[in-house]
Order: structure tokens, then sequence, then C-alpha cells
């Protein structure tokens, strides 16, 4: 009996330095993370300023971004409001205020459907491709290659598709939103006849201040994550042809994340200053 209970303390103390083991590991290595991303942060703080700027890579990055994601954007723009309008129309038909569906998908879109579904929709596409794009450069040897040549890799590869990220995502959302504008009096012509001219009134007489500018002020944020996020990956890539899907993956992941995280605390911000 007393050989027993022996066994079972000596087993759940291994356990328990186990788990120990495992978390402090697992605390070093996010940690190391931590560390390593702030450090990244810092390159790319110093190098904005820096005499050289590259603008003929942030122009090219800009097109990349932002025009060549045109297409898709204005498609989920169109379909956001088209398919939202069709949804609700019937509810509020029964409680007899069809008449608000207008204000009811603009303040929807602008505030918060138009900003997050457009910044996830540009996360799959810019952070994956700028993720695969850096860490085929890594794993080929490219970037160091530039910097032996005392090129400067994080001010031509980075800044350039940060900053690019960070302007167009806004701009991209804007286009989003007027198309979901759209697509919303067709929803609301399936069913009826409604002019363009009312609808947009009220759709518009329904927006105030306090809607539209945080929600364009989150859009840069969210440009800026999905662009430091998808350097950051591409960059620190492994050695490997494997570890180019698994920085693109990743972009993706970790981006769809910090866009979230980033919605939740700009609407704890914006209902503490203006609701």
């Amino acid at each position: 009996m007393k050989l027993h209970l022996i066994i079972v303390a000596a087993s759940s103390e291994l356990m328990r330095t186990i788990m120990a083991s495992a978390i402090t590991s697992s605390l070093n290595r996010y940690m190391a993370a931590v560390g390593e991303q702030v450090a990244f942060a810092t390159q790319f703080g110093r190098n904005i300023f820096r005499n050289g700027f590259e603008w003929n890579e942030f122009l090219h990055q800009c097109y990349i971004v932002g025009v060549k994601s045109i297409s898709l954007v204005a498609v989920s723009g169109f379909i956001i409001g088209f398919v939202l309008t069709l949804q609700t129309q019937p509810t509020m038909k029964q409680f007899g205020a069809e008449s608000f569906v207008p204000g009811m998908v603009a303040i929807s879109i602008v505030r918060e459907i138009g900003p997050m579904i457009i910044a996830l929709i540009c996360t799959g596409k810019i952070a994956s491709s700028i993720g695969a794009e850096l860490g085929s450069m890594k794993v080929t040897e490219q970037i160091d290659a530039m910097e032996v040549s005392s090129a400067n890799p994080i001010q031509y590869l980075v800044v350039t598709r940060i900053l690019a990220c960070t302007l167009m995502v806004p701009l991209l959302t804007v286009m989003a939103d007027a198309l979901a504008f759209v697509g919303g009096w067709l929803g609301v012509n399936t069913q009826g006849h409604v002019s363009g001219t009312l609808f947009f009134r009220k759709a518009f007489a329904a927006l105030e201040f306090s809607d539209v500018i945080p929600a364009v002020v989150k859009t840069f944020f969210f440009g800026f994550a999905i662009g430091f996020v998808g350097c950051y990956k591409g960059y620190h890539a492994s050695r490997g042809t494997e570890s180019v899907g698994l920085a693109a993956n990743s972009a993706v992941v970790t981006a769809s994340l910090w866009i979230i995280l980033l919605d939740a605390i700009a609407v704890q911000i914006t209902n503490l200053l203006y609701y």
C-alpha cells in the first residue's frame, strides 16, 4: 500500500514538473516572439523618415494592394449591402418600419460590417501575398543578398508595403461601403420600388460624424496590422520551401486575430467617447 502511494505521489510530482516545464517553455517562446515583433516595429519606425525613401516601390505596392484588389472588394461590398437588405427587410416590414431600412443598412455597414469584412477579405488576399513573397525572398537568400550589397531591405521591402496597406485599406473600405449602399438600394427594389434619391437621402440622413469618423480611423489600424503581420511573418520565415506556405498561413491567421482585437478596442473607445 505504501509503495502504491509512493508511486502515485511520484507520478503526480512528475506530471507537475512536466506541465511547469511546458508552460515555462511556451511563455519563453511567446516573450521571445513579442520581443522580435517590438524590434521589427522599431526598425520599421526608424526607416520611415530615413533618407532615400523608395517612392517608386511605394507606388508599386499601392497599385498591387489597392488597384488589384478593387474587383474583389467591389463585388464583396455590393453583395454585403444586397444581402443585408434582403435579410432585414422582411423583419422590418412586419413591424411597419420598412422606411427605416436605408438608415439601418447605412449605419450597420459604415460602423461595423464594412470595415470588418473588408479588412478580413484584404487579410486573406494581401497578408498572405506579402507573407509568401517575403518568405520566398528569405528562403532564396535574396534578403541576405540585399544586406550584403549595402541595400536596406527594411526600407525597401517592409516600409513600402506597410505604408501601402495603411493607406489603401481605408480607401478600399470607403469604396466598398459606397457599393454596399448601391447593393442595398437594389435589394430594396426587389420587393418594391424605391427611388435612388429617396434611398440615399434616408441612408445619409441616418449617419452622423460619430458613425463615420471612428469607422474610418480604425481602418488605418486594420491596414497597418495587415501589412505589419504579413511583412513580419515573411521576413522571419525559416529556411526551406515549406516555411513559405507556413508564413502565408500564419500571416492570415495572426492578422485576422489582430483585426478582431483592434475592432473590439475601437468599439469600446467609441462607446466611451461618443455614446
